[in-house]
């Protein structure tokens, strides 16, 4: 039995456009119309005007945290436009958590942007960091007083990897160059947006924000131990996982680290040439662990070796993401189950760690995968939005209750 710490946050999470539905002035729904996807997120699961709802469920479930996104497409709809409406909207949603007694954590790049900011260049271009900041300064200013956890950019690397090196999400394009480029330019907006929270915040008289950013880590291993799908595994781990951070650490620009953990990744490489040393992945189907529907192994003991390897970053870490699209509802206990025993074990080794928020509160559009992989603890029926929790959620109800994993 592991008693967590008295004060630790349990939660669910959203992000705006995989939820909210109607989100007409965003990227993301401009490329989808063209993009010829089998399912557009069309009305997602109607949580703008359902969100009260959700979170008395969220309440129910003894959550005391979630953490939810901004859409910057409804704040910022124009260059140079910013709406009051959207941002009072936003102030309801922070208001409702905190009359449940759920901690917001507020996500300002969940990977979508306004179509202006796309046909500007979007994180390509060298104003992107200047376009965010002032969206940062103003969602931060009207929403300041109710929140006190921000996390700037969810996901860098992911975005990268998927927008500008596989070329599956907006803008579709192939360049390592690009994708550096990306790469600095969210590095350069979360440093300023750092700076600039902290500044509201003092400029104001209200007590510190806690800043981080929701960065992905994988477990990166060798699949056959060969000498160079070892090297393989140690570069992705360095370059995937690691140097984002580093930077911002020697920056002192992160009050605590926000991990996002679901599987490992499996080097097994073709030559010594840098693209398939970072790409190439097993393709002889070696793994026999059990995965989830998208093919992702279910491997928890990578969660406890990478929270022992940001101890010595010396911040607080917030599991901000851990989840498992899957219709056994038994295999998401047995998931959420076995990572927070590794999360435990992690915790008796030395890791500070603040919460563990799971992925996702409801089931919902899971980008250019659709309505399919069902993340949710609870179900959500997409033809009457009828939400339902499943048994899995009772079950991490009472963890989330008693603060005792068995």
């Amino acid at each position: 039995m592991f008693k967590f710490p008295q004060g630790f946050f349990w939660g669910a999470a959203t992000s705006a456009y995989q939820v909210e539905g109607g989100n007409a002035n965003s990227d993301w729904w401009e490329w989808e119309q063209r993009a010829g996807l089998k399912e557009v997120s069309g009305l997602a699961c109607r949580h703008y005007e359902l969100y009260a709802r959700d979170f008395d469920l969220a309440k129910g479930l003894n959550h005391n945290c979630h953490r939810f996104s901004l859409e910057w497409s409804r704040i910022q709809p124009r260059e140079g436009e910013f709406s009051e409406l959207e941002l009072q909207h936003y102030r309801e949603v922070i208001r409702a958590l905190r009359q449940r007694g759920l901690e917001p954590v507020v996500t300002l790049h969940h990977f979508t942007n306004p179509i202006w900011f796309a046909r500007q260049g979007g994180w390509v271009s060298p104003r992107a960091p200047e376009y965010f900041l002032r969206f940062v300064e103003k969602a931060a200013g009207a929403l300041a007083p109710e929140a006190r956890f921000w996390v700037t950019i969810n996901e860098p690397m992911v975005y990268c990897f998927h927008s500008y090196i596989l070329g599956n999400w907006p803008p579709q394009e192939k360049s390592f160059f690009k994708a550096a480029k990306v790469a600095e330019n969210f590095y350069r907006a979360h440093l300023e947006a750092y700076r600039m929270l902290h500044r509201i915040y003092r400029d104001r008289g209200l007590p510190s924000p806690l800043v981080g950013i929701a960065h992905n880590l994988q477990a990166f291993e060798a699949c056959v131990p060969t000498l160079r799908n070892k090297f393989a595994a140690y570069l992705r781990s360095q370059s995937y996982n690691f140097s984002f951070l580093k930077k911002l650490v020697r920056r002192r620009a992160m009050d605590f680290i926000g991990v996002n953990y679901y599987t490992r990744g499996l080097a097994e490489t073709k030559s010594w040439r840098l693209s398939s040393l970072l790409l190439d992945d097993c393709q002889g189907g070696h793994s026999r662990l059990r995965k989830n529907s998208l093919g992702w192994d279910i491997y928890p003991q990578g969660l406890y070796r990478i929270l022992l390897e940001l101890k010595k970053f010396r911040l607080p870490i917030f599991i901000l993401e851990n989840g498992i699209c899957t219709d056994d509802d038994n295999l998401r206990w047995e998931f959420i189950s076995e990572h927070l025993k590794a999360l435990a074990q992690a915790m008796l080794a030395g890791a500070d760690v603040l919460g563990y928020i799971y992925w996702s509160l409801i089931d919902n559009y899971e980008w250019d995968k659709g309505f399919g992989p069902r993340f949710g603890l609870i179900g959500v029926d997409y033809r009457t939005y009828e939400r339902t929790p499943r048994e899995s959620a009772k079950k991490f109800s009472q963890v989330s209750k008693t603060g005792v994993l068995a």
